[in-house]
């Protein structure tokens, strides 16, 4: 079977539930927002986190569709960048644990990025993110040897900040033999940097997924459209649409896909990158794009269910068997 690396930031999150929002305000992060923080809030957020009762899982785009691929059995490795403090031991062996080649490389001065999330009691989550060591990986620290052994490259688009570091990994992943998956990540990020996201997908981005935002943020036009504009760049592009499923384009072939119908959504979080893992999983068995993008829909239709992004242990038997019926 193909293996597939990816490559993001490398982030722990760590989970509180709130009993209500006071805290919210006295932290001063918008309820539902992702705030960038800095390491005196991150000091300030650990001392309130030390009298609460907290989860801690691996975090990041490109993190969340390697745990996913890993749990689904597929060859996944990982690189980013840590501490080598508590969260980035922690981050290292999670990956271990699922099995995950760690190409973690460890910065001596900054602590490990931290996603601190806060859970609302409606269920909204409010994160309070520092980057941290996830956000000094540069180019020269990367070398062909990573990428060796590996099919696919999955690149999430937060790292697209960093120009020369990315044009870097994709050059050494294409020189290695690799496909290059690129996830758009945020429509902000793709508006802030339309032009080196145009040269990526352009030059060298074989698959593309992009949320309706995103792709519309892109192209300027809705879901249908925006996914030919897409595909004539690249060599397959999805565009996922939330309850209305997903629309794939490989050449002239096209295939929309539904969304699983789940009684109640518990928090979309992952849903984007869960969806791109059962995607990759199905191109590394050689399935056909339809049911690739089933593959996908089942994942995403599985992780709104739970708060986070990672599904207990014993729902991935029921749902490699669901993805064998198909």
């Amino acid at each position: 079977m193909d293996k597939i690396i990816g490559m993001g930031n490398a982030l722990v999150d760590v989970l509180a539930t709130l009993n209500d929002d006071h805290l919210l305000k006295e932290m001063d992060l918008p309820k539902g927002s992702m705030t960038l923080i800095d390491e005196n809030k991150l000091q300030i957020i650990n001392e309130c986190f030390s009298q609460m009762e907290t989860q801690l899982a691996t975090g990041g785009s490109a993190g969340n569709a390697i745990r996913g691929l890993a749990c689904l059995g597929a060859g996944t490795g990982f690189i980013g960048k840590v501490s080598n403090d508590t969260y980035g031991k922690f981050y290292r062996e999670s990956l271990l644990e699922r099995g995950t080649e760690a190409n973690l490389l460890v910065s001596t001065e900054l602590p490990s990025g931290v996603a601190s999330t806060f859970i609302s009691p409606d269920g909204e989550r409010t994160f309070g993110t520092y980057l941290g060591a996830a956000a000094t990986l540069k180019a020269e620290e990367l070398s062909r040897e990573m990428f060796k052994g590996y099919t696919y490259l999955f690149i999430e688009g937060y790292l697209v900040q960093d120009h020369d570091m990315i044009l870097r990994a994709i050059e050494l992943a294409k020189e290695a033999g690799l496909q290059v998956c690129l996830d758009m990540a945020s429509y902000n990020i793709v508006e802030q940097d339309h032009e080196f996201f145009s040269l990526l997908i352009n030059k060298y981005v074989d698959i593309v997924f992009a949320n309706e935002e995103e792709a519309k943020a892109f192209t300027g036009k809705e879901p249908q459209e925006a996914l030919g504009i897409i595909a004539k760049m690249c060599s397959i592009a999805i565009v996922k649409m939330g309850a209305k499923g997903s629309l794939i384009r490989k050449g002239t072939e096209e295939v929309h896909v539904d969304a699983v119908v789940v009684d109640r959504v518990i928090d979309t979080t992952g849903a984007g990158d869960y969806f791109a893992a059962g995607f990759l999983y199905g191109l590394t068995c050689g399935h056909s794009l339809e049911k690739c993008g089933k593959t996908g829909s089942i994942l995403s239709g599985n992780i709104i269910r739970v708060i986070g992004a990672e599904m207990p242990a014993e729902w991935w038997e029921d749902i490699k068997t669901k993805i064998s019926e198909l």
